[in-house]
């Protein structure tokens, strides 16, 4: 989650992976995929780099973390393993 703030001062989260767009209108209006908009008081190219660093901090984190040890497939017959076929239909126009 990002910090944004409102054009009244009201500080809020808002995740990043939800944004369709971002417009300046002149205002900064950030437009989530499902149609929410939101006017902030951050410049487009502000709001970007929140979002540049809130990703590169996640691959960041992501790298130090240790594996955690698979645990082992218990053994299948080979029949198990095949693939299912499903034939498809074509709809008629």
């Amino acid at each position: 989650m990002i910090l944004v703030t409102r054009i009244n001062g009201a500080v809020f989260a808002l995740n990043p992976d939800l944004v369709e767009r971002v417009d300046c209108t002149p205002d900064t209006v950030v437009t989530l995929v499902d149609g929410t908009k939101y006017v902030i008081s951050e410049s487009v190219p502000e709001f970007i780099d929140s979002v540049r660093h809130y990703r590169a901090s996640l691959i960041a984190q992501a790298s130090r973390m240790e594996p955690e040890p698979v645990a082992a497939a218990p053994a299948s017959s080979d029949d198990e393993l095949d693939a299912k076929v499903l034939p498809l239909h074509r709809k008629e126009r």
